[in-house]
């Protein structure tokens, strides 16, 4: 018995001793393991950083009946992120003593901006199948960690006012008189004159109406009489001419006539007016009507028409006595600039209005709408729409003060305001919606939700405004807006075809030179990013960038000098510079850190 307990045991201490020194082996071995992380340094895109790790051990290292494990983790500070491991089993890899076992995984992990700058590590334990025994290698640090770049984009908050529908512009409108003549003459009665239609146009004259163009069209009515006349429509447009001149002259206006365009024709053998005329008149009944534009309307001359016409039964009483003399006249159509408040004018009343000390009555709805864009102060903004809210309930209105308050929280620097302004303008542009389903509105709510953060949410609401009729100025900004999403999104060919197409300003351009960056086309990017820093010389990151694309295109002279004009713009970028990985195989450089002097 004694024999047999002492050979069980020399037994077992052989084999534990044997089992150590193999997972001793293994480990030892370790040392000349291949594992690669891709890419190196690692970095974020969208929210994600993902990266694939390759793993090759040497030949003859995974022993039979072991197992081992590459345990991988992110870390940073005294924090660890673990992630999935890498197993080799012998079982798997039967000709190991051969063939080198290899693997490769793809990571990513959610960003988060605390986890700064670590490294990803591995540690290797060697272990047997029911893993009751094990021995491990210290933390092995395999790549740097995370390039941000991709969290440089400068946020598009294009705010889209709707139209206010008020032309500032000179308008004309027309004032007609009409001047009737007796049958076959061209000569103005004194009845004409001394009557109403010569009353109106003294009272014109007389009153303060700037006048740009007179037209002045004669006409003549079917019958024999008149229409021989072919000088008659152009003559009785010529006495109507020297008559309003004659009588600016009488009210001391002729200064003025001097600047007035006359312009006179006559309308001769046409049947359109009297066409017209029938249209607006009830003389004839219905089939009487027929019956006459059957005529006029058939072939023949105008003489032979006429001719039809006068055989009429009704032509006499109805035609000749009561339509004809009706269209024996000078039609005189006169083009005078529309009144206007200046603008000045409007900016006063507004504000007045805004206040609550003057009636909104006073202006019209597009008037209040215009005045507000009069104003630079952003809170006389805020009460003018307030009041026009109040007076018109449109969607015009609740749209321009969301977006009025949009623009307040782009210039508020308390956070807590900046908040409180954003959730107003969101109040103020779903009411808008409500009123009328439009692409502004929904643009602009677009850049709540990026305020916000939540840009799931922000890409809905431009996805709504691009599907709806919009203007080019206004499609040229959600294209903006969408292109700065989609590069948060880590959608970079998607960001360049969309600010592709927006306004080119120095921010969408500056956006665009980085999302080239970021899918890697170098070129582009340098070049997008000289426009930059020549149309915003005084903004560093367009510096900064230039200086990361030069990194990445291992042009150190462009980088240092880049590099020291945005540090002379903007200091922190210093320490920014000398923990930004896209800088890490220049940092021992001499020219490196000179430029951040």
């Amino acid at each position: 018995m004694t024999l047999i307990r002492k050979s069980t045991l020399a037994f077992l201490l052989v084999g534990f001793f044997m089992f150590g020194c193999a997972l001793k082996k293994m480990i030892k071995m370790s040392k000349q393991q291949q594992v690669t992380v891709t890419p190196n340094p690692v970095e974020v895109h969208g929210d994600s950083v993902a990266f694939d790790i390759s793993a090759v051990l040497p030949i003859k290292m995974l022993k039979k009946n072991k197992i081992y494990t590459l345990n991988t983790g992110y870390k940073y500070g005294d924090q660890k992120m673990d992630l999935q491991d890498i197993e080799f089993k012998s079982t798997d890899y039967p000709n190991a003593k051969t063939e080198q076992p290899a693997d490769k995984k793809h990571y990513a992990f959610f960003y988060k901006p605390e986890i700064g700058n670590g490294d990803i590590v591995v540690t290797g334990t060697a272990s047997n199948m029911t893993k009751t025994k094990s021995k491990s290698t210290e933390d092995l640090p395999i790549g740097k960690g995370i390039i941000r770049t991709s969290r440089l984009v400068k946020d598009i908050y294009y705010i889209a006012y709707a139209d206010h529908g008020y032309n500032n512009k000179e308008e004309l409108m027309p004032v007609v008189v009409n001047f009737y003549f007796e049958q076959g003459r061209s000569q103005l009665r004194s009845s004409e004159m001394k009557g109403t239609n010569g009353k109106n146009l003294d009272a014109f004259i007389v009153g303060k109406n700037v006048t740009r163009t007179v037209n002045i069209v004669g006409s003549h009515s079917p019958e024999g009489s008149e229409s021989a006349n072919t000088k008659l429509a152009d003559d009785r447009a010529k006495v109507i001419e020297k008559y309003y001149k004659e009588r600016m002259k009488h009210f001391n206006k002729k200064g003025a006539a001097d600047s007035i365009q006359f312009v006179t024709k006559g309308i001769v053998h046409d049947w359109e007016p009297f066409r017209q005329l029938l249209d607006s008149q009830n003389v004839l009944t219905p089939e009487q009507k027929s019956e006459v534009l059957g005529i006029i309307n058939s072939g023949g001359s105008f003489t032979d028409k006429e001719a039809q016409l006068s055989k009429l039964p009704y032509y006499k009483k109805s035609l000749l006595e009561k339509l004809y003399p009706k269209l024996r006249k000078a039609r005189t159509e006169i083009l005078v600039v529309k009144p206007k408040k200046s603008d000045v004018e409007l900016g006063a009343l507004a504000k007045a209005i805004g206040e609550g000390t003057l009636n909104p009555d006073t202006l019209n709805e597009q008037e209040l709408a215009y005045a507000a864009t009069l104003t630079p102060s952003l809170q006389e903004k805020e009460s003018i729409y307030k009041a026009l809210t109040k007076k018109s309930d449109s969607w015009v209105a609740h749209n321009n003060l969301g977006a009025t308050y949009l623009e307040m929280a782009k210039r508020e620097p308390d956070l807590s305001n900046r908040a409180k302004l954003v959730d107003m303008a969101k109040a103020s542009l779903d009411i808008a919606v409500k009123r009328k389903d439009n692409a502004e509105s929904h643009n602009n709510l677009a850049v709540v939700y990026l305020m916000k953060n939540m840009r799931a949410e922000a890409l809905g609401e431009i996805n709504k405004g691009q599907a709806m009729e919009a203007n080019d100025d206004l499609k040229k900004g959600m294209n903006g807006v969408r292109g700065c999403l989609e590069i948060k999104e880590g959608k970079y060919d998607a960001a360049v075809q969309s600010l592709s197409k927006s306004h080119e300003t120095a921010d969408v351009l500056y956006d665009l030179a980085l999302a080239n960056l970021l899918k890697k086309d170098f070129a582009a990017a340098k070049s997008g990013l000289a426009t930059v820093t020549t149309a915003a010389p005084n903004d560093a990151w367009g510096f900064y960038l230039t200086a990361v694309t030069a990194a990445r295109m291992q042009d150190e002279g462009t980088l240092t000098s880049n590099l020291k004009k945005a540090v002379s713009l903007d200091k922190s970028l210093v320490e920014k510079a000398m923990n930004d990985l896209e800088f890490m195989n220049y940092w021992n450089s001499d020219n490196f850190k000179a430029s951040l002097k």
